[in-house]
């Protein structure tokens, strides 16, 4: 059985986000907060990227910060983009 490689989420604020999108982000995982999980491929085969499991996980977690936090999810998830595209934060 494979495990999972979605970290936890256990830290329900908005560090706790952004601390969740760093860590997906290390495993090679990130991808838009918007976007479903299951709509996401590999680009090297065109495989899905997550497992149904992981796919169920990802949208509880996404599920629960957005119930929270709403729009503030995104604002949580563009500096870990921003870092993992090498871009710099704007001032």
């Amino acid at each position: 059985m494979n495990e999972s490689r979605v970290p936890e989420y256990s830290d329900f604020s908005f560090d706790g986000m952004l601390n969740w999108f760093a860590e997906m982000s290390v495993r090679e995982l990130l991808f838009h907060p918007e976007d479903r999980p299951e709509d996401i491929i590999r680009i090297d085969d065109g495989k899905p990227l997550f497992s149904d499991i992981e796919c169920q996980q990802i949208n509880a977690i996404l599920g629960s910060m957005f119930d929270k936090f709403g729009d503030e999810v995104c604002g949580a998830a563009y500096p870990v983009f921003m870092k993992r595209m090498g871009q710099r934060l704007d001032a």
